[in-house]
């Protein structure tokens, strides 16, 4: 009764503890809450400052080209890819934890919004009559302002779903995103990107088709308006791409000697600006671009209902994208980043973007790296860039009214070589590990066919099967110790390797339960037949041997009168059996305990 009443005095006493409100708990709770209070009051401006500096007004440059091109990707107007690349970026810079990652616009997150927009806002719910073709034609007005409505409540719901996943302390959601899993996916993702930008690279309208094999039916109608390219719009795009390849090639030279890379994005966007091709050769121009920032609407709860499977698959891959990188480089540079902070520094993100007209955003790998690159340290890095882009919006962003859209997706192409380069994955984890790469196929080719949000259900669904199959089907195998060590491993994949006299070593590569008990109970029993078998045929062979006397002279020339030796019948009947075990529970110790009786 001491004990009980002991027990329920400590429990009482935690219980207490963690209620209590004190000074230092709420200033602890404040400091986890808002990192930047504790991190800016000590920031080193002597050791930090020139470099930080010259990061973000380089990442802010990247952020105009990107911000814009990326909106395309979201079927809304360009100038909204700028507002997503300014406030999105300072609430993260308040909240987040990491201090390398570049927030904003993202090219797989981008599709998938577009994805959204064009689904519930379709070219064909905006049909005009025009009197003077005497034809139909899409109310462009009209049609981006659903789409801008659309896209920011699917951000807001995405952020929501975030923060209250942050709270709940579910950050380990991201374990289930096993890297492969993730790779494959971002490359499949990376497909959906290239062909939706394809209509701006050859000056074509394309139908938009959604839903499963949405991107068969786009590729299949693309060949067919083919004959329809605007030629001008064509060249545009080849000598855009090979221009930034090119420079992107001279940035990687030149990186030991010169530490801020060439805006070659600034710069193509710049000078296709100034050459007004969309009067000269009907190319497709990004139009108008507002100057100031649009005032906060709190997104349509009406629209909640239609997108709230979307919205739940953006918070999980914006996230998952984030923290992956984010580890990334914590662990290149010493620092923990926490990933339930994460997850609530991203809704906040999105929940605010989607108010101040914003799409939802993630972490961009080509922006870090130039963030990283350029010396960038902590976030105040991220808080310049959102500075450069504020400049833009507010005095400069009518200069590239008359920039042609092939410019915006030439940058998407260029910035979607990393993720090709990941096909490479393939054979080394075919090597490694078959497993993870059929994951990873399967996730790629899932993503492709199916479109990317209900892909990534598919393909995490496919990985769930992975496990429940690597438990169905584990591998056997008895031990043996190589001599003269303490290592034991596989008898039937090493030759060194020898049985302990009269001990059985059994493992399986899988974890004991109710669903393979019955498979795990046949292999012990049939390892300890065989091996029983063994061991009766070789000792009757030793039993009917010639026995000699237990002292013989040498008859050989070792130049030693005797030779003492004994052909005594050694023990090696099995006496004891050894299970090596990665997790043992009541069912399996009653599994074991079955098997050995």
């Amino acid at each position: 009764m001491a004990e009980k009443s002991e027990s329920k005095t400590l429990l009482s006493e935690k219980v207490r503890k963690s209620v209590r409100c004190s000074g230092p708990r709420l200033k602890e709770c404040l400091l986890r809450s808002v990192p930047l209070l504790s991190w800016l009051p000590r920031y080193p401006i002597r050791e930090n400052a020139l470099g930080d500096m010259i990061s973000g007004i380089s990442v802010g440059i990247m952020q105009l080209p990107q911000g814009m091109a990326y909106a395309l990707l979201a079927s809304v107007p360009p100038v909204f890819g700028l507002y997503s690349s300014f406030y999105p970026v300072l609430i993260y810079f308040i909240f987040g934890t990491s201090k390398h990652i570049s927030i904003g616009t993202f090219a797989v997150i981008s599709v998938m919004i577009g994805g959204v927009t064009e689904r519930l806002a379709p070219d064909s719910d905006f049909m005009i009559w025009d009197n003077v073709t005497n034809s139909s034609n899409v109310d462009i007005i009209s049609r981006d302002a659903e789409r801008v409505r659309v896209a920011t409540a699917v951000t807001f719901l995405a952020g929501i779903f975030q923060i209250l996943l942050g709270l709940v302390k579910f950050g380990f959601v991201v374990t289930y995103l096993s890297e492969p899993l993730v790779r494959g996916y971002t490359t499949g993702a990376a497909i959906h990107v290239i062909v939706s930008q394809l209509k701006y690279t050859f000056g074509i309208s394309p139908v938009r088709y959604s839903g499963p094999l949405s991107l068969i039916y786009t590729v299949l109608e693309m060949c067919y308006l083919i004959p329809e390219t605007n030629i001008g719009t064509l060249v545009v795009s080849i000598v855009t791409i090979i221009s930034l390849i090119l420079t992107k090639e001279l940035n990687a030279y030149l990186s030991k000697k010169i530490p801020v890379p060439i805006p070659v994005e600034l710069l193509a966007v710049s000078i296709q600006g100034y050459i007004n091709l969309g009067e000269k050769y009907g190319v497709d121009v990004v139009g108008i671009i507002p100057s100031g920032f649009q005032p906060p609407v709190f997104p349509e709860v009406s629209l909640f209902g239609q997108v709230i499977g979307d919205a739940f698959a953006l918070s999980v891959v914006g996230y998952g994208i984030a923290i992956s990188l984010g580890r990334i480089f914590a662990l290149k540079y010493g620092y923990k980043v926490d990933s339930n902070q994460e997850l609530i520094a991203l809704g906040l993100s999105n929940s605010f973007g989607g108010i101040f007209q914003c799409f939802a955003i993630s972490c961009s790998m080509s922006r870090s790296m130039v963030q990283e690159s350029t010396g960038g340290k902590t976030q105040v890095a991220g808080a310049l860039s959102a500075i450069v882009i504020l400049f833009i919006v507010l005095w400069i962003g009518a200069l590239f009214e008359d920039l042609p859209k092939a410019v915006l997706a030439a940058i998407i192409y260029v910035n979607l070589h990393g993720m090709m380069k990941q096909f490479l994955d393939i054979p080394v984890l075919w090597k490694k590990n078959k497993v993870d790469a059929a994951i990873w196929v399967a996730t790629f080719i899932l993503t492709v066919l199916l479109n990317p949000d209900i892909g990534l259900a598919a393909s995490i669904g496919f990985a769930m099967l992975t496990v429940i199959f690597r438990t169905q089907l584990p591998t056997y195998s008895l031990l043996g110790q190589i001599p003269g060590t303490d290592i034991y491993r596989p008898l039937e994949d090493y030759n060194q390797v020898r049985q302990v006299p009269g001990i059985l070593v059994f493992r399986s590569s899988a974890t004991l339960y109710f669903a393979n008990a019955e498979m795990y109970q046949d292999a012990v029993g049939k390892k300890v037949r065989t091996t029983h078998t063994h061991t009766h045929t070789y000792t009757h062979r030793i039993k009917n041997k010639p026995t000699p006397s237990t002292v013989e002279r040498c008859k050989g020339k070792c130049g030693i009168t005797y030779c003492l030796f004994s052909l005594a019948e050694p023990k090696l009947h099995m006496h004891m059996l050894i299970v090596h075990c990665l997790f043992v529970n009541t069912l399996s110790y009653h599994t074991m305990k079955t098997s050995l009786l």
